[in-house]
């Protein structure tokens, strides 16, 4: 029996009111595991898109030393992965991310001869909007690992080693994202939004499914069709955080402004939101790194952040405020040491890298961990229900006291990028 076949068995056919629904479970063994009944086994020769519709992908395979990516065809939705750690002849440390880098295991050790089991939950779409309609991706996302018909799974760190792979689909809670490059799955080193960093902090009893891209405002989210396809995929219960602001502020005419169309997109957010039975939460846009000669931080952003606390009273939706959490935190590091949270490096720190690179909108890593733990702290000062799947190693953050970057570790994307982010 070839792959292909193999997994059309492995897709389990529900019918329910007519309608055909795909309820899809794969099971996966890997390199000289002994393949186990009811398992497809992966070796170094099953090659993605080559010779099946599963298997190593990106030019790399599980060698025991560098990283790999494993990808898998997969109809959009939610899945539940479950993934057994470890390697029989050596000690390894894993970190997990999916799709455009979204971070979901950090750092787990395993001795020599033992596994560990995790459970994590991706969500993965298309851009397809019915039959005769799509969303209007930018060309830079064309080939981006958010938008196409299947899971990718990258293993990082040291001796990453995967011996077994469940997929599963799952009806489970969604939290949607809307935003701009400084939420977004950004695709390469040493780029970062909040957004991809979220996953790391939930547990698999809820999916991140992040909308956002690099360039968009309110309006233009709206314009290319990203929110009415998270609203085909929103179900009751659902949650979309929404924060825009930095391409806002630069449109121009007679509508633009803060308490004008910006306002009128997020109202619109929200009301369509909750036609949906889904919870808006409103998200003031964070600071730009810009300090004045006391070392305070200058407010760039005008009154957009204003509009966004009016328009939460307003509507009597939740507002995490990250724009004030995140003036706490620049000013904790300062501007000397808030340096190495931003996309900073000298030239020829990574491939093809011929000019220095010196931004003070856009994250790195480092950076974007940091903001998004500002985000779950808003959230526990609001008291959302979110809480209750926050992973039971966050212990709470205070932006006055952040963690210090000598502390972090997160193996890097092999692939980078020295192309700013639209909306710069």
């Amino acid at each position: 029996m070839n792959k292909r076949i193999s997994l059309i068995f492995a897709l389990i056919l529900v019918f329910s009111l007519n309608l055909q629904v795909f309820a899809v479970s794969y099971k996966f063994t890997f390199n000289d595991q002994k393949p186990k009944k009811g398992y497809l086994h992966v070796s170094k020769n099953t090659i993605y898109g080559q010779n099946s519709d599963y298997g190593y992908d990106l030019n790399t395979i599980q060698n025991g030393k560098d990283a790999f990516f494993f990808s898998v065809d997969l109809p959009e939705g939610n899945y539940k992965v479950k993934l057994k750690l470890g390697n029989k002849d050596a000690a390894t440390n894993v970190t997990v991310k999916s799709e455009s880098r979204r971070l979901m295991l950090q750092n787990i050790p395993t001795l020599k001869g033992k596994f560990v089991t995790k459970e994590i939950a991706v969500n993965i779409r298309n851009t397809k909007l019915g039959e005769n309609d799509s969303v209007r991706i930018k060309t830079r996302e064309i080939g981006k690992l958010n938008w196409d018909n299947k899971l990718t799974l990258e293993f990082n760190g040291g001796n990453p080693s995967l011996a077994e792979l469940e997929i599963t689909s799952a009806d489970i809670l969604t939290v949607f994202l809307a935003g701009n490059s400084t939420v977004v799955d950004q695709d390469s080193e040493p780029w970062s939004g909040w957004g991809q960093l979220l996953p790391r902090f939930l547990n698999s009893k809820v999916a991140v499914a992040n909308y956002a891209e690099s360039g968009e405002a309110g309006n233009t989210f709206i314009r290319s069709k990203r929110f009415a396809k998270i609203l085909t995929q929103m179900k009751k219960g659902d949650y979309l955080f929404i924060e825009f602001g930095h391409n806002d502020m630069k449109q121009t005419g007679v509508n633009s402004g803060a308490f004008k169309s910006y306002k009128i997109s997020l109202e619109t957010m929200i009301e369509e939101t909750r036609k949906k039975g889904g919870i808006p939460i409103l998200v003031t846009p964070m600071h730009r790194r810009r300090f004045d000669d006391k070392g305070k931080v200058i407010n760039t952003l005008e009154d957009f952040p204003d509009a966004v606390r009016q328009t939460g009273k307003e509507h009597n939706v939740m507002v995490v405020d990250l724009n004030e959490l995140s003036r706490t935190l620049y000013e904790a590091w300062g501007p000397d040491e808030s340096i190495k949270a931003f996309v900073h490096y000298p030239a020829g720190t990574f491939p093809g890298q011929e000019k220095a690179l010196a931004d003070n909108t856009h994250f790195n890593s480092f950076g974007g961990y940091q903001i998004c733990k500002c985000v779950l702290r808003g959230l526990m000062d609001n008291g959302s229900p979110l809480k209750k799947y926050f992973v039971k190693d966050f212990k709470g953050f205070d932006p006055a006291k952040p963690d210090r970057f000598s502390d972090f570790k997160l193996p890097p994307t092999p692939f980078s990028s020295t192309e700013k982010p639209d909306g710069n």
